[in-house]
């Protein structure tokens, strides 16, 4: 629990207040032993069984050392290549696949696979690792650049600071506030609809106005990703500081929308709240990819976007029926009291999951405990020889230039974009369709009529299962990748589109109607029925010719 505490927020504000006298890393205390090969020339305290003994040379030493005097100083691979004995050539190619895996989980390293054969080699690594999460602990030997930089790394192969190694309560608690951060981002999208009406009357607008609370909010949690996002993936900062700052201005921004009486205002406000809420709608997969394997990830993963499309859904149930009985400043005061507890758990819950960052910090310490300046991360390196031509290329060209060349992503783009579209218009179809009439007709009428919806859904269920059961044999392997790019290029076409979407909508079912405008919409999924079908039969030959394609 200490631990938690030191590495979520409130922590690191405490350690800065009392400058490193409270909630202090090992490397801060003096019963810490410096685990061979970071020691700077000498052995600090008792060595550690799990390593072997190794030297590192200190600033000013030559970093040229004898293969006899000091083995562990040699590159791994040559070693290898004129190992005497099975055995040495055995134990060193285990130190040599302890310092793989060490690197390999985290999200930073899996940005640098760029050719089927290195995804391939990180699914069996991800195969390698949950086998040594099963074994005996077994130290890892840090390694040493050409110009004698020793790069800083975890200590074992069970390191507790390595978010991978984390205990399943710990990971289970991270996951359950990414989810529930991403839940009261999402219901806030939505939640203003049930307002709209008493939004037209209170200022005289129409009806296409009132609807740019929706669409601004969307708008704006489509933007902030290509802001946000590359923010967190500099190591000097990690994934924390966007998370906190950002939800903390959300939260200032939901006050001041909720009390504001003046529509420019209500609707720039509308805006900032989903521009300032984004960063978890991109970045929160980035956090699930830090502390689970490739193994696991796909099925948090699966959770997570359960709650982003919950999100959405339940924003107008949880307000439609409050603010009939209230007023329409009711709807954003609720975006308020769902954020503000998550605000608090994320202040003394939430660790920071950033692999190259806690390394960064790690060497930092280390560099200040044994005065070897040559002790350095290797995403301090890699952070060291980024431009920021580098950092608009690949976070904002980049996820544009994939969408836009790519076929078989421009149809993918497309695809969810036209669901997400079709998703948000409903909200300007629902109210005046089913809910307003009936409820004008009838009232509210008995709690069973609640119930309807779920007379036809509750038949998906064992259908989905039975489905599941007889078309899992023989199933071929399927990889799978996260990528950033595609990730926030995917998220700002669906959310610009969607927003767009919200306008059009409302006109289109007026003057069509109901019935003839939902039909437009289904005959325009049958678009991506066929572009599906194409996929699967000619994408293989798509990706032949992607320019992208690993």
């Amino acid at each position: 629990m200490s631990a938690l505490l030191r590495d979520a927020p409130i922590g690191q504000i405490i350690r800065f207040v009392t400058r490193g006298q409270l909630y202090q890393y090992p490397e801060e205390r003096s019963d810490f032993q410096i685990p061979a090969g970071y020691t700077g020339g000498k052995v600090v305290g008792k060595e550690s069984e799990s390593f072997p003994a190794a030297v590192t040379p200190g600033p000013g030493t030559a970093s040229t050392v004898d293969e006899k005097d000091n083995p562990l100083e040699v590159p791994i691979d040559h070693r290898l290549s004129t190992a005497v004995t099975a055995a040495d050539h055995e134990s060193l190619a285990s130190v040599l696949e302890d310092r793989q895996i060490s690197k390999i989980m985290t999200r930073p390293e899996m940005d640098k696979v760029t050719t089927r054969a290195d995804l391939e080699a990180a699914y069996t690594n991800a195969t390698r690792q949950e086998t040594i999460k099963t074994q005996q602990s077994r130290g890892i030997i840090p390694e040493r650049t050409s110009d004698g930089v020793v790069l800083v790394d975890w200590y074992t192969t069970d390191d507790p600071e390595n978010p991978q190694n984390w205990s399943l309560g710990k990971k289970h608690l991270v996951i359950l506030q990414i989810y529930l951060y991403t839940l009261a981002i999402y219901i806030g999208s939505a939640m203003i609809t049930p307002s709209q009406p008493y939004i037209e009357a209170r200022f005289g607008v129409s009806a296409e106005l009132a609807s740019m609370g929706l669409s601004l909010y969307v708008a704006g949690y489509g933007i902030g990703p290509l802001l946000f996002s590359p923010m967190s993936e500099i190591p000097l900062i990690g994934r924390n500081p966007p998370y906190m700052v950002t939800l903390g201005i959300f939260l200032i921004v939901s006050i001041i929308t909720a009390v504001v009486d003046n529509f420019p205002a209500l609707m720039v406000l509308r805006f900032l709240q989903g521009f300032f809420g984004s960063p978890i709608l991109a970045t929160g997969g980035a956090t699930i990819g830090d502390i689970f394997s490739l193994l696991q990830m796909p099925y948090y993963l699966t959770g997570w976007a359960a709650f982003a499309t919950a999100g959405p859904a339940l924003g107008p149930i949880i307000s439609g029926f409050s603010v009939p009985h209230t007023n329409w400043h009711w709807s954003l005061w609720e975006i308020v009291w769902l954020a503000a507890p998550v605000y608090i758990s994320l202040l003394f819950l939430l660790p920071e999951t950033s692999a190259s960052n806690i390394l960064l910090r790690r060497a930092k310490r280390l560099r200040k405990l044994t005065g070897n300046t040559q002790l350095q991360s290797q995403s301090e390196i890699d952070q060291a020889n980024i431009s920021l031509n580098e950092i608009v290329v690949s976070n904002l060209w980049r996820p544009l230039q994939i969408n836009v060349l790519d076929p078989a992503v421009l149809f993918t783009s497309i695809y969810t974009a036209l669901m997400y579209s079709i998703f948000y218009s409903f909200f300007e179809v629902f109210p005046f369709k089913v809910f307003e009439p009936e409820i004008r007709t009838q009232g509210l009428g008995a709690p069973e009529r609640r119930l309807v919806p779920a007379l036809f859904a509750t038949f998906l269920l064992p259908i989905g299962l039975f489905i599941f059961a007889w078309t899992g044999f023989n199933s071929p392997k399927i990889h799978w990748i996260y990528a950033a790019s595609l990730f926030a290029g995917n998220d700002f076409a669906r959310s610009s589109i969607a927003a767009g979407a919200i306008h059009f909508s409302r006109p289109m079912f007026l003057n069509l109607g109901v019935g003839p405008g939902v039909s437009l919409l289904a005959g325009l999924t049958f678009g991506g029925v066929l572009g599906i079908y194409a996929l699967y039969f000619f994408g293989a030959n798509l990706r032949a010719r992607s320019r992208f394609a690993i």
